[in-house]
């Protein structure tokens, strides 16, 4: 039981009142499960019983569960550590597709794997092999193909970073052979591979001779910031999410937007908000675009609901319902867009909407920050 008390420890789970309020707030409760009820398992049961209590992998890792607990309990970094545990008893969640995209991430920690993966950038956007400032890409590349049949043109937000940066006068490094982050990997228990990828893209990057890495992808961005330098201790770059960079030049009125004839709402991911903090950077984005108007959801920055899925594990009935209770709470607020910041937002809300039942209640336009910000600056209409 050492392992399993030192996790209990480190996330101050000891702590735990038994109060329930955690419950409260859990999107999966509907299953019968919850993080509290995870601290009983794991405090109460044998070695296998605790790995195998099945909230360790439908919980969301969303951290409202966090954000409520008056003991200060970490329960979502508290089920990354079970879910490693659990594998050591052969135990997972239920991938999704497949498993084809965990077995992707898994393919990029060949130490000799060469990638095409630069095609995507048009010879008129301005990039280089080395520089101050390195754009991380992340797996849109992969994920564009990968969900070509749900039309949203990934790859849109890498074309439309590059172009927002250039017009600040930035010509970005970009890595051709760069890998995953690994956040996928490092949240389904597989801390092994995660490091061989905090090893091999840490190399490449201090090979570009970067001091500052951008990101307009909230899952990398929360990757490289925090839990990189956890397990590389050299890694002491700064590390800013695209709508941090816009939002320090916005408020020195170095550039000027304009847009109109739209309304939007604003979409807190997870690992952008509760995660990182980062609420006030991507509204005061969109506040300086000129003629844009902003509607919020009843429930947005730490108490935003998220988006339903993590990881590609465990996507059922519960998870469809959690991401069309999201996209209703989008639609009441009369806006025509819904903005994102996460690529996977965007991947599991149109998967919601092209659902058969349900879809039509919630369908809704949605557009990432970095291409919304782009046609801004040439005032185009978002189509």
């Amino acid at each position: 039981m050492a392992a399993i008390k030192d996790t209990i420890r480190r996330n101050n789970a000891f702590y735990c009142l038994d109060c329930g309020k955690c419950t409260s707030v859990c999107p999966v409760a509907a299953l019968g499960q919850s993080p509290r009820l995870g601290v009983k398992k794991a405090l109460e049961s044998d070695d296998r019983g605790a790995a195998g209590y099945e909230f360790f992998w439908s919980c969301l890792t969303c951290k409202a569960c966090n954000e409520i607990c008056p003991a200060d309990v970490s329960y979502a970094e508290m089920t990354g550590e079970m879910r490693e545990f659990s594998r050591g008893f052969g135990i997972t969640g239920e991938c999704t597709h497949s498993c084809a995209i965990n077995a992707l991430e898994r393919i990029m920690t060949a130490p000799d794997l060469r990638q095409n993966r630069m095609d995507w950038i048009p010879d008129d956007l301005r990039v280089h092999e080395k520089g101050d400032i390195l754009y991380f890409v992340g797996c849109l590349p992969y994920y564009d193909a990968f969900f070509e049949n749900l039309e949203l043109k990934l790859l849109d937000i890498g074309r439309s970073t590059v172009k927002v940066l250039n017009r600040l006068g930035i010509e970005p490094a970009v890595m051709k052979n760069e890998r995953c982050c690994g956040h996928d990997l490092l949240w389904t228990g597989e801390t092994g591979n995660f490091e061989k990828l905090v090893k091999q893209n840490s190399a490449m990057i201090e090979e570009t001779g970067a001091k500052t890495i951008v990101t307009a992808c909230a899952e990398c961005y929360k990757t490289l910031k925090q839990d990189y330098p956890r397990f590389n201790p050299g890694f002491k770059y700064e590390v800013l999410h695209l709508s941090e960079l816009l939002a320090n030049r916005l408020s020195g009125s170095e550039i000027t937007m304009g847009y109109r004839g739209r309304s939007v709402t604003y979409h807190d991911a997870c690992r952008l908000g509760r995660f990182s903090s980062v609420f006030d950077e991507p509204r005061a984005v969109l506040k300086a675009i000129q003629g844009l108007s902003v509607r919020e959801m009843d429930r947005i920055r730490n108490r935003a609901l998220c988006c339903g899925t993590v990881s590609w594990t465990n996507c059922g009935s519960i998870n469809k319902e959690v991401q069309i209770e999201r996209l209703k709470e989008a639609r009441s607020t009369g806006a025509d867009l819904l903005v994102t910041t996460c690529p996977k937002c965007q991947i599991h809300f149109k998967c919601a909407m092209d659902g058969e039942d349900r879809g039509k209640e919630v369908s809704m336009k949605m557009v990432d920050l970095a291409c919304l910000v782009d046609r801004a600056m040439k005032q185009e209409k978002v189509r």
